[in-house]
């Protein structure tokens, strides 16, 4: 028999076995708990974001693999940033301000989402997300924060 999927959203580092995936997974025969306590621990950096997970099981040998997707960049600043959303003129209002080390983290939580062949290109694509929700760089506009990069000044964090 082919391979089954089940798809749900989740809160990070919370899946249970009550709805969505409790009576998803239960009529699959697969071992729920497991597959739960696999799910927890791959979504766990996601605590209090809502995260998309796919379930993809053999019903025969019962060997599931679980994939996490990520949620979107902006979702993930403003966690980082502790604001409530980003600003509605970004190019006027800023509404936080955030290191490096907060942009590399998110870069490396959307690594496999995003373009870029190093982390350092897809830090300055996190930044790029910065400038239109108008959040600073280490207090510089994210187009400074972008020549800095290029410069190398980051180099020993990135």
């Amino acid at each position: 028999m082919a391979k089954q999927t089940v798809e749900a959203m989740i809160e990070g580092g919370k899946a249970s076995a009550a709805p969505p995936l409790g009576p998803a997974l239960g009529p699959t025969g697969l071992n729920v708990a497991q597959v739960i306590a696999k799910i927890n621990e791959k979504t766990s950096s996601f605590k209090g974001m809502q995260v998309p997970i796919k379930v993809d099981f053999d019903p025969e040998t019962k060997e599931f693999d679980i994939e996490v997707g990520t949620p979107p960049t902006s979702s993930l600043l403003i966690k980082e940033a502790g604001i409530e959303k980003g600003s509605g003129y970004a190019h006027k209002d800023k509404v936080a301000d955030l290191m490096i080390e907060q942009i590399i983290k998110v870069a490396k939580m959307k690594e496999d989402a995003l373009n870029g062949a190093t982390l350092k290109e897809k830090v300055k694509n996190i930044i790029g997300t910065c400038r239109s929700m108008g959040i600073l760089i280490e207090g510089k506009e994210p187009a400074e924060a972008i020549k800095e990069i290029n410069a190398g000044k980051f180099d020993k964090e990135i």
